[in-house]
């Protein structure tokens, strides 16, 4: 049975001024097996991120159904971490404090931070070792990197152990030495803890380095229209980016995109 199911979806933003407005995503239907990565790739507009928005609960579809860990999504999925593009860390919290607030809103979490407080510290204490954040929980948002707050980020998106994560174009603001660094960083966590993963990203290098597949979406309304599963060997190091192996993957769905556009 698929850990993340959209069965057929269509999904319209109403217009301000009271028109039809526009169609989002139209029959879209993909199944995500747990613990599986997918990313999720096409032309700018195609309905990626809504996507990520109905699978969380974040959206509804007005036609279709979402499901996750078996159940119709009809509420915010409280069993899912995101992380975005931009950090959007809290400058008036430390970085341990920033990974704690997700704690501080879900529950069960909620209702047990006090009582659990020193436990809660010491987990996202690893967490931040882990991404090589080790002794940086007491430093605020301006005195980290780029990198490092996108590090931040993804813990805070990870503190309370979620079985999904989804990543909207979560390394697209930072440079390439950076971005290739912190693919190894995502790489490690999957692999480490076996949680599911969507990727919705722009990098098709990015795609091909981090999935088990790929699937692309047309231009909008948007729908899967390819999905290319990726058999390279695990785990993957940067150097399998220069083989010709996978650059003719990554052409491959080039490919795809740009009849996508069409």
């Amino acid at each position: 049975m698929s850990f993340v199911s959209l069965d057929g979806v269509n999904h319209r933003y109403p217009d301000k001024g009271g028109g039809p407005g526009f169609l989002a995503v139209e029959g879209l239907t993909m199944n995500v097996a747990r613990g599986e990565f997918v990313a999720v790739v096409g032309p700018s507009g195609c309905g990626k991120s809504t996507l990520m928005k109905l699978a969380t609960g974040l959206q509804f579809p007005f036609q279709g159904e979402v499901r996750v860990a078996g159940e119709r999504v009809t509420a915010p999925v409280k069993i899912a971490g995101m992380a975005f593009q931009s950090p959007t860390l809290l400058p008036w919290r430390s970085t341990l404090q920033n990974l704690l607030l997700p704690l501080e809103i879900v529950e069960p979490h909620r209702r047990q931070i006090r009582r659990r407080k020193s436990e809660y510290v010491a987990r996202a204490e690893n967490l931040l070792a882990s991404v090589g954040l080790g002794g940086f929980g007491d430093k605020f948002p301006w005195e980290l990197s780029g990198g490092m707050q996108q590090r931040t980020s993804l813990c805070r998106a990870l503190i309370h152990e979620p079985a999904l994560l989804m990543l909207d174009e979560p390394f697209g603001a930072l440079d390439a030495f950076t971005r290739e660094e912190l693919w190894g960083v995502i790489r490690d966590l999957h692999a480490a803890r076996g949680f599911t993963v969507i990727l919705v990203t722009h990098d098709l290098r990015e795609a091909v380095f981090l999935a088990d597949r790929v699937l692309v979406m047309s231009a909008r309304p948007g729908r899967i229209v390819h999905e290319r599963r990726i058999d390279l060997p695990r785990p993957r190091d940067l150097e399998v980016t220069f083989t010709s192996e996978f650059s003719d993957i990554v052409h491959e769905l080039r490919g795809h995109i740009v009849k996508a556009r069409q």
